[in-house]
């Protein structure tokens, strides 16, 4: 076997390390900033070329805010290689599938769980397995649905799950054997790839944007912040009422619990229109929590025709 140096720890400038600050970690804290460049230094790779970046949940709750480091399958490989004690299986991921998990919202093939194989050099000078298993039921990004509940004038799950649309549809089979080879080589390598995931491991997607246009958004939360109005939608909830300034983090139970109020279809329709910009910068900054608002306030105006 040939010995490969160890993983050389990625110098960047004062420059450099602004720019991403600016762009690829713009969401996060300053010593949120500090870990991911740490570990990105530690395993060696590159946040401009997106072989590592981080991605920030829940950024305007304090006591759910949680900031993941993510790397794609290549660079878990990458990691391995460079020890000089990696070497890929030869065999195809072994996909097993059952009848009962079959289902056409939640997992179209009845697939229930994918395992990989690689291999390390021991210190005896044999190679060793590795096997990477992942389960279905803990990987798929299922959703669970939630609707208005006129009863409890608040959002509640409805017991409906889907699977969204997107690469878990298109091709299951490579989702989950990528989240299985990057268990088998978490595995093989803890010390370095302890706490970093690959992208299929985790529940989002990714966002798909250049550089300028994350500079922009960056901007654009930074100007939203000095006027003081980055975390509040301002909302007119009535003709005879003040425009009130709702936190972002309550806006939809608020509406939610507003129209749930009302008992005039007409009188909807009238406040959706003049909150429309409101509304439309709610889906721009939270889309997957206004597609819920918006389906509920659809079903809010189909019970009041």
């Amino acid at each position: 076997m040939n010995t490969v140096a160890p993983i050389r720890p990625i110098e960047m400038t004062a420059k450099q390390l602004d720019l991403i600050k600016r762009t690829v970690a713009a969401d996060c804290s300053a010593e949120e900033f500090d870990l991911f460049i740490e570990v990105a230094r530690r395993v060696g790779l590159d946040p401009f070329r997106r072989q590592i970046y981080a991605v920030v949940y829940s950024k305007d709750k304090a006591d759910k805010r949680k900031m993941s480091i993510i790397t794609g399958i290549d660079g878990f490989r990458s990691v391995a290689e460079r020890s000089g004690k990696y070497r890929p299986g030869e065999d195809e991921p072994e996909i097993y599938y059952n009848e009962v998990e079959k289902n056409p919202d939640t997992n179209p093939l009845g697939i229930e769980r994918a395992v990989v194989t690689c291999f390390k050099f021991g210190p005896d000078g044999q190679w060793h397995k590795l096997k990477g298993v992942a389960y279905w039921s803990e990987f798929a990004p299922i959703k669970e649905e939630w609707a208005y509940n006129p009863q409890a004038g608040k959002r509640q799950p409805t017991g409906n799950v889907t699977l969204p649309e997107g690469n878990w549809r298109k091709m299951p089979r490579v989702m989950i054997a990528k989240c299985a080879e990057a268990q088998a080589i978490r595995k093989g390598w803890p010390e370095d790839l302890s706490g970093i995931y690959a992208p299929e491991e985790m529940d989002h997607h990714a966002v798909d944007a250049t550089a300028s246009e994350l500079v922009e958004a960056h901007a654009v939360e930074q100007r939203l912040a000095l006027t003081k109005t980055a975390n509040v939608l301002h909302i007119f909830w009535g003709v005879d009422k003040p425009l009130e300034a709702v936190p972002v983090s309550q806006f939809a139970d608020r509406v939610l619990a507003f129209v749930g109020s009302l008992t005039r279809r007409s009188d909807l329709e009238g406040w959706k229109e003049t909150n429309r910009a409101p509304l439309q910068e709610f889906w721009a900054r939270h889309k997957s929590d206004a597609l819920e608002l918006r389906k509920a306030l659809d079903a809010r105006a189909a019970e009041l025709q």
